[in-house]
């Protein structure tokens, strides 16, 4: 089996209906967990590299409707990172604060320093997603042309896409390697996720009556997602579309196409001592020995 990184990149053309949630190929749970835990060991070994040679970073963002398993996934996958080269946020309703700037900046200030991985849980992306299903929402943030609902077209639109790639541009130009992976969850796998969740009293705190409501714009919220994505992936920040309705298969599609694509970068290496050091090593060893 080889998973194909290309084989789920998103282009302009890009049509959500056109995309399955089931995996292409048959792979039992614990082959897939088995070949999981590869991947990940070679995820944590390129994470070290990229600690020491403290030159790039790392950024993976994660969308997806509810439940489609971002969170388990993010969990399994990145199991094996050191926790000081890796920071994981998740963007939910904007506080007054983040409210009183512009949408971008509490991504930026939440953005991996070179030498990390930064992973988003809901991303930038939530600005022309959730706020586009309700663009009512877009009235707390006191934009100096939108005083209603109507106020908002899609020429607003088109400025905010024209935006998200000016910022994931100038963030790849400035050293950071950017991930987008649309986990792909079909609306029946959805409802029996969140009939499972109700039944099971240690997972039916994370129920919402308001996901219900969410779950009634699902065709909304497809149009939506299929708009945003076919208008900001990129060769140089890529959307990746990924079969969800098996989540151990999901996991490890996520990881390879990290690993492929990570592997392009052989300039992340661990850094060399100049010969000045290099010759002094024996001379260490010595000391050292004599202790």
């Amino acid at each position: 089996m080889k998973i194909n990184a290309n084989d789920y990149y998103a282009d302009a053309d890009f049509k959500i209906s056109e995309r399955s949630t089931k995996p292409s190929f048959d792979l039992d749970k614990k082959t897939a967990k088995k070949e999981l835990k590869k991947q990940r060991r070679k995820l944590a070994e390129f994470q070290e590299r990229l600690f020491a040679n403290d030159r790039r970073a790392v950024l993976v963002c994660f969308q997806g409707m509810d439940t489609s398993g971002k969170d388990s996934l993010i969990r399994e996958v990145f199991k094996d990172f050191n926790v000081r080269g890796v920071e994981q946020h998740s963007f939910k309703t904007p506080t007054d604060l983040e409210l009183s700037h512009n949408y971008l900046w509490r991504h930026y200030i939440t953005l991996p320093a070179k030498g990390n991985f930064g992973i988003f849980n809901r991303t930038h992306y939530e600005n022309v997603l959730v706020t586009r299903v309700h663009p009512e929402y877009l009235l707390n943030e006191n934009l100096p042309d939108i005083h209603e609902v109507s106020d908002v077209n899609q020429d607003f639109w088109n400025m905010r896409f024209e935006q998200i790639n000016n910022f994931e541009k100038q963030l790849v130009e400035n050293g950071t390697i950017v991930f987008k992976f649309f986990l792909h969850l079909s609306k029946e796998e959805q409802k029996n996720r969140l009939l499972r969740r109700l039944n099971l009293p240690e997972k039916n705190w994370k129920f919402s009556s308001g996901d219900l409501k969410e779950r009634a714009l699902w065709d909304d919220y497809q149009r939506c997602y299929e708009a945003a994505i076919a208008n900001t992936s990129h060769e140089h920040s890529p959307w990746y579309i990924v079969p969800a309705d098996e989540k151990p298969i999901a996991r490890l599609i996520v990881s390879s196409i990290l690993n492929e694509k990570l592997d392009d970068y052989e300039d992340v290496n661990f850094p060399t001592l100049d010969k000045e050091e290099l010759d002094k090593i024996e001379t260490y060893k010595e000391v050292l020995s004599r202790d």
